[in-house]
């Protein structure tokens, strides 16, 4: 059962202890599996993959089995209900259609004394996406984090899913890669594919940046190889935070906890409410929704450790809870969510609104669903094009604008101890006094 607090104090204790509850005791026992996977990876190429996939997975693969052929692809097609492919190729356009408008454009400005500086933005030359798999599918994850990579430009983008029974991938997953521009796919998980992306193997490519959640080993991989290469954050289990006053609905809020609870065990789901009533009859309807819940158990025990109901006087304080918590998701059940919103400072996504339930953003509205996690959204954005560009600076300046500065940059350069820096300018503007 949801727990009810009404105590600012014990409030904050519980957010916080929410907030770190991925900082667990096996985390150092996982980092060392994870690292012997990855040299492993590293020196053996493909022969690591097939043993961690039999060993992992539970399925013997032979090393041209990796790909997933076209004809498996082109089957795909054959099994995804006509309706689940409208709902693919919509959500495609939505989040196509937003992220088109993000991309930040190279400029160049001319300024006096024939300076020119300017800013240049370039795609990476290959990404590797991650999507989770096995005994679960997640097809809106194949687009959130293709569709980026194709609107910045990425030239070569690769997909790595774990494989199920028989060797398989769920056809929806299949589909959503192809709708989305993604023919590359690799059947292979856990950080023996993080490892792959990372480092190459015979099979699968070396790429240069690496998006896509996953579970503990995936993150702590993805973690270990950042530097080798990019990455687009280190996703902990998910969660929402949902403020609601006496205008918002105990059934739809409950549905909305509860979706979030039947992610993972380790999901986190809290609201925060002016309103008593509200508070007593959520708990009621949660309980009410649980009863015949397809995901019962697991939705439970996430409701029961990261679960919570917190009471407070007024609205200003619910934003400063949640400023502090800064959640991954962050929805604004309250009559006028756009004032609430100027109190708003760390939230991954926010939902404004009665009608606005979390699984909007997941599915179709185009804002990108992978975000940031466990607090970390005080500084940290969604994926989106920028994760896949890089940008280069870009600077001329002509003899007599370096003859203008010259002085200075000799100053700063003698300060710093490095003669050939101030001999570098000096020698120029001495061959044009």
């Amino acid at each position: 059962m949801l727990r009810i607090i009404t105590q600012l104090a014990e409030a904050k204790a519980e957010l916080r202890r929410i907030c770190d509850r991925t900082h667990d005791d096996q985390v150092v026992h996982k980092e060392a599996t994870v690292r012997e996977v990855l040299q492993a990876v590293k020196r053996q190429g493909d022969r690591a993959l097939l043993h961690y996939t039999a060993e992992f997975d539970a399925q013997h693969l032979k090393a041209e089995q990796l790909r997933v052929s076209g004809s498996e692809l082109d089957a795909a097609y054959q099994q995804v209900p006509k309706e689940l492919l409208d709902a693919i190729r919509l959500a495609k356009f939505q989040i196509e259609a937003f992220h088109r408008q993000r991309i930040p454009k190279s400029w160049v400005q001319f300024g006096d004394d024939e300076i020119v500086l300017g800013k240049r933005y370039t795609p990476v030359d290959r990404a590797g996406l991650y999507v989770p798999g096995g005994t679960a599918a997640y097809p809106s994850t194949v687009l959130m984090n293709a569709i980026p990579a194709k609107v910045a430009g990425v030239h070569r983008i690769v997909m790595c899913t774990p494989p199920g029974p028989q060797s398989t991938i769920t056809p929806a997953v299949l589909v959503a890669a192809q709708e989305a521009g993604i023919q590359e796919i690799y059947r292979v998980g856990g950080a023996q594919a993080i490892a792959a992306l990372a480092y190459g193997t015979e099979t699968i490519p070396k790429v240069d940046v690496i998006t896509g959640p996953g579970n503990i080993y995936v993150t702590l991989a993805k973690k270990q190889v950042y530097g080798t290469v990019g990455i687009d954050s280190l996703a902990g289990p998910s969660e929402v935070l949902i403020v609601a006053d006496s205008s918002a609905k105990p059934v739809h809020v409950a549905a909305d906890l509860l979706a979030q609870a039947e992610h993972d065990p380790m999901a986190a789901a809290i609201l925060i409410t002016t309103d008593s009533g509200l508070a007593r009859k959520v708990v009621s309807e949660v309980d009410m929704q649980l009863v015949d819940h397809p995901r019962r158990t697991l939705t439970e025990k996430a409701i029961a450790h990261y679960g919570l109901v917190v009471v407070v006087d007024s609205l200003s304080t619910a934003a400063e809870l949640s400023n502090a918590f800064a959640p991954e998701h962050l929805e604004l059940e309250v009559a006028e969510p756009w004032d609430l919103l100027d109190r708003i400072r760390h939230a991954g996504a926010i939902f404004l609104g009665n009608s606005t339930p979390e699984a909007v953003g997941d599915y179709l509205a185009g804002p990108n669903h992978t975000l940031p996690t466990s607090g970390s959204a005080r500084y940290a954005s969604a994926l989106g094009v920028e994760t896949f560009l890089k940008h280069s600076s870009l600077i001329q300046y002509s003899p007599k604008a370096l003859q203008k500065v010259a002085g200075a940059i000799d100053q700063l350069a003698t300060a710093e101890g490095l003669f050939s820096h101030a001999e570098s300018v000096r020698r120029r503007t001495q061959d044009n006094p």
